[in-house]
């Protein structure tokens, strides 16, 4: 499987929206790791919100790739948002204790 990264800032409110779909394993999540880093690496850092309503799943490697995004702004104030997460997913989250540090939404 491959993943596609659906990535659009939003000017006005300063957010970087991202929606994701397929799957971030092994494989993948390199594809994600610079896509993040593009987004977090800027003097200037915003909240990122991303769709995972169409994710189908992520390993260790990918939760890896997002906890250190989150660093990155979690240093600079700023958050990761998830939505929209399948019950699949939500539950690697909930097993990990990631659910506690990513704000998840719906």
């Amino acid at each position: 499987m491959s993943v596609i990264i659906d990535s659009n800032f939003d000017e006005e409110k300063a957010i970087w929206y991202l929606k994701l779909k397929g799957e971030i394993d092994i494989y993948t999540s390199n594809i994600f790791k610079d896509e993040l880093q593009k987004l977090t690496s800027s003097d200037e850092s915003v909240d990122i919100h991303i769709d995972a309503s169409e994710l189908e799943y992520i390993d260790s490697t990918g939760l890896g790739v997002l906890i250190g995004a989150l660093k990155r702004l979690k240093s600079k104030d700023k958050d990761i948002y998830i939505k929209n997460t399948k019950p699949n997913v939500k539950k690697i989250f909930s097993i990990t204790g990631l659910d506690k540090i990513f704000k998840l939404e719906g």
